[in-house]
């Protein structure tokens, strides 16, 4: 039993690193972190349901789950394909696109769920 928690331990420390690693390099997991922390702060001002919590948690986690194997994507590439090839540009681009449509669904499924209730707490601001 030792045995097990231990291998799960070093198993959760590699995944910390893969992340981390994904903070250090990646300019767009920056654009993540700051739009992930602000939407989980707009939904405790906005007091959203479980079930939202449940879709945006879900979202977010998609949205990273795509950078996470876009990056690792990359990493292969690079690794196998050091010089151009048009087959390399073909795999990073797809992998870029996952995101892009990661995140297009994020923002549809935020304005879903965030933008009736900011609309009616910012509203009353304008006179509406």
């Amino acid at each position: 039993m030792i045995k097990f928690i231990r291998s799960r331990a070093r198993a959760i420390g590699y995944a910390l690193e893969g992340w981390w690693y994904v903070i250090r390099t990646q300019q767009n997991a920056w654009v993540h972190t700051l739009i992930s922390i602000a939407v989980i702060f707009m939904g405790f001002w906005l007091q959203i349901t479980r079930q939202e919590w449940a879709i945006i948690t879900l979202t977010i986690a998609m949205v990273w789950s795509a950078e996470f194997f876009n990056t690792s994507i990359e990493a292969v590439i690079d690794l196998v394909s050091p010089d151009q090839h048009q087959l390399a540009k073909i795999g990073k681009d797809v992998g870029a696109a996952a995101v892009l449509i990661a995140a297009g669904a994020a923002v549809i499924i935020g304005l879903l769920i965030l933008g009736p209730p900011l609309w009616g707490k910012v509203g009353g601001w304008f006179g509406e």
